[in-house]
C-alpha cells in the first residue's frame, strides 16, 4: 500500500511537471504573437527581435519545416503566399525590418537576416474589418480582403521616384507584400473597386512596421 501510494505521488509530480513545461512553452509562443501581430513595438514587447534570443535550436526549427538553407526572402515568400489552410500551427514567423524570427511551439527561435537595403512591408487593405500589428506575422496574421485584385503604388517622398506601380492581388492570409528600399520615407496607395486608402508609411529605423493593417479603402 505504500509503495502505491509514493508511486502515485510521483505519477502526480510528474505530470505537474508536464503541465508546467507545456504552460510555459504557450506562453513563450504567445509572447512571439504578440510581438508578432499587434500594435507594440520592440520597446513595448519581450525582446524577441534580439540577435541575443535563444538560437540553440535554429538547425531544428527550420529543418522541421523544411526551410533550412534558405534565405529570409525564400522563406518569407512561402509562408506569406502559402493557402491558409495550410499554414503550420507550430511555427511563428516574425518579420522586423533587419531580421526574420523564427520560432517553434517550445518556445525556441532563431534569426534569418533580412537583405541590407530591403525592407519587406506587408500591407492589408480593409473596407469594413481590420487588426492592430507592428511586425507582420506569416502565420497568423489575417486581413479581410483575401484573393482580392486591387493596385498599389509606393512613392519615395524626398525624390518623387514611384518605387511599386502595379496590379496586384492579395494572398489568401489577405495581405500583399512588397520588398522596397530601406532608409525612405515613402506614400502607400491601394485602390479596389473604385475605393482608395493612402498613407505614410518609413523604413528608416530598426523598429519601424513592418506590417500595415490601417488602410481603409473609402
Amino acid at each position: 500500500m505504500t509503495l502505491n501510494i509514493f508511486s502515485r505521488r510521483n505519477h502526480d509530480r510528474r505530470q505537474s511537471v508536464k503541465r508546467a513545461a507545456g504552460a510555459y512553452a504557450m506562453a513563450a509562443m504567445l509572447s512571439i504573437t504578440l510581438a508578432a501581430c499587434s500594435n507594440e513595438s520592440p520597446s513595448q514587447g519581450d525582446g524577441a527581435g534580439s540577435p541575443s534570443a535563444s538560437q540553440d535550436a535554429s538547425g531544428d526549427i527550420l529543418a522541421d519545416h523544411n526551410l533550412a538553407g534558405k534565405d529570409a526572402k525564400t522563406i518569407i515568400t512561402e509562408l506569406d503566399t502559402m493557402a491558409v489552410a495550410n499554414r503550420p500551427t507550430n511555427l511563428m514567423a516574425s518579420i522586423r525590418p533587419t531580421e526574420l524570427i523564427v520560432a517553434n511551439e517550445s518556445g525556441d527561435q532563431t534569426s534569418v537576416p533580412l537583405p541590407a537595403n530591403e525592407f519587406y512591408l506587408s500591407i492589408a487593405p480593409y473596407v469594413n474589418q481590420t487588426h492592430e500589428c507592428h511586425f507582420h506575422s506569416l502565420t497568423t496574421c489575417r486581413g479581410e480582403m483575401a484573393n482580392a485584385q486591387i493596385h498599389l503604388t509606393i512613392v519615395d517622398k524626398a525624390t518623387g521616384k514611384t518605387v511599386v506601380d502595379e496590379d496586384t492581388t492579395t494572398f489568401d492570409n489577405g495581405f500583399i507584400g512588397v520588398w522596397i528600399p530601406k532608409g525612405i520615407d515613402a506614400t502607400v496607395t491601394i485602390t479596389a473597386d473604385g475605393k482608395t486608402a493612402t498613407t505614410d508609411i518609413s523604413t528608416l529605423a530598426e523598429d519601424d512596421a513592418t506590417c500595415l493593417t490601417t488602410m481603409q479603402l473609402l
